[in-house]
């Protein structure tokens, strides 16, 4: 129904910069909020940002606030995801996911309430 495409990742250096993109295509018209999550390797999947798309709010773990940036473009069915002062601890493969309803019991930051998820792209920061 929904289909989402990540791009952007790739091999920083501690303390650098990224800029991830999800295109969304099929029915997106109804789409009520989309979400950063990223999972590393032996760790559970965790919400990153998430931003609501027919009003201007977004929200952010504790862990990323203050240096990732969620943004959106309606009219390209596209949410970025921009990553200032990149940490080691950051290194994931990272997700895009819609939720169409904004109804789930579960709430904003978990991966339950997502339907839609991208293939992921990876981010690896050195140190």
């Amino acid at each position: 129904q929904v289909q989402l495409v990540e791009r952007g990742g790739g091999l920083v250096q501690a303390g650098g910069s990224l800029r991830l993109s999800c295109a969304a295509s099929g029915r997106t018209s109804s789409t009520y909020r989309m979400g950063w999550f990223r999972q590393a390797p032996g760790k559970e999947r965790e919400f990153v940002a998430g931003i609501r798309w027919s009003v201007d709010y977004t929200y952010y773990a504790d862990s990323v606030k203050g240096r990732f940036t969620i943004s959106r473009d309606n009219a390209k069915n596209t949410v970025y995801l921009e990553m200032n002062s990149l940490k080691p601890e950051d290194t994931a493969v990272y997700y895009c996911a819609a939720d169409l309803s904004g109804t789930s019991v579960f709430g904003s930051r978990s991966s339950k309430s997502y339907a839609y998820w991208g293939q992921g792209t990876q981010v690896t920061v050195s140190s």
